[in-house]
């Protein structure tokens, strides 16, 4: 079976600036995949070369076997794209929003009238159907956006960061529909939100200046990168002495004090009876292992440098 997205030695080029270089990917059917970077990595022009809305300068990408360069309008026909902005049309309302995307697709109203009351009724939102979007909250208006794209029933989902500027009550809230999508389409996902990563994607690939960095399930991310253990100690008194013994320790690699709290790299984890013998008689109110979340694996590829 064909995977739902393939795509082969993607490159675009702006001028001498290249934003996506020689790229490949599969992504299965069924799966929630999520493409991590930081500004002007590369995500949005994956993204729009995907949905056929940006050429690229050579290669080729095919969703659902259909190619972006030959075959856009098919493309088109089984994708569903929810994107950063509101693009809802203020003028009409929720419902009719939801039916001018159904005609844009062809559907017959007897069919796209049953599955708007099934996805205003999923979205919570059958009560303020008759109502205009500006009337709605921020994550009423995301919702709706994530149930338009679902109206002709599209075999994969794209998501350009679809929760950016909820609350964490709406955001909680389209994670719980996007939950309800696995295994009954492929979903590709961009997000800034580790968080969301992580509780969402069945896979995530983390990119920047237009390659791929890392790629794999949350949990084998965060276990490649705890090569780096790090403890988190605290103590009672004197640590400012204790500090200056644990900063002379040869198998230590970085200490970092956060408040009361020294947060402690060491080489490998063998070091930590060392380390502790080193600290003999200190009087330690704390000291625990820090598991690595998938933020550490994005800064430490990354690096903590701001972009704009």
């Amino acid at each position: 079976m064909h995977p739902a997205i393939r795509l082969h030695e993607i490159t675009k080029t702006y001028g001498d600036f290249t934003a996506v270089n020689s790229f490949n990917l599969e992504v299965e059917r069924g799966t929630v995949f999520g493409l991590l970077g930081p500004n002007g990595a590369g995500k949005t022009t994956l993204i729009k070369i995907l949905t056929t809305l940006m050429r690229p300068t050579s290669g080729d990408a095919f969703v659902e076997n259909y190619s972006v360069t030959t075959a856009g309008k098919n493309v088109r026909s089984v994708i569903g794209v929810v994107p950063q902005e509101n693009n809802l049309d203020r003028y009409l309302t929720a419902r009719e929003n939801l039916i001018l995307h159904a005609r844009l697709h062809g559907m017959p109203s007897s069919e796209y009238n049953r599955r708007i009351d099934e996805l205003l009724e999923m979205t919570g939102l059958s009560g303020r159907q008759k109502d205009f979007p500006d009337t709605f909250s921020g994550g009423m208006q995301r919702r709706l956006i994530v149930a338009r794209a679902l109206v002709h029933e599209p075999r994969v989902l794209f998501l350009d960061e679809p929760t950016t500027g909820l609350d964490p009550q709406s955001r909680r809230g389209v994670w719980d529909y996007i939950r309800g999508l696995r295994k009954t389409m492929t979903v590709f996902l961009t997000t800034h939100y580790m968080d969301e990563a992580d509780m969402l994607c069945d896979r995530i690939m983390i990119m920047d200046h237009g390659v791929s960095l890392a790629d794999g399930t949350a949990a084998q991310l965060k276990e490649a990168f705890s090569r780096a253990h790090v403890y988190e100690v605290e103590f009672r008194e004197n640590s400012e002495q204790y500090e200056k013994v644990i900063r002379a320790l040869p198998f230590v690699r970085n200490v970092e004090k956060i408040e009361e709290t020294y947060r402690i790299t060491l080489e490998s984890e063998r070091y930590i009876k060392q380390m502790m013998d080193a600290l003999s008689g200190a009087e330690i109110r704390k000291i625990c292992l820090k598991e690595p979340t998938l933020e550490d694996v994005f800064i430490s590829l990354t690096g903590e440098k701001i972009r704009e």
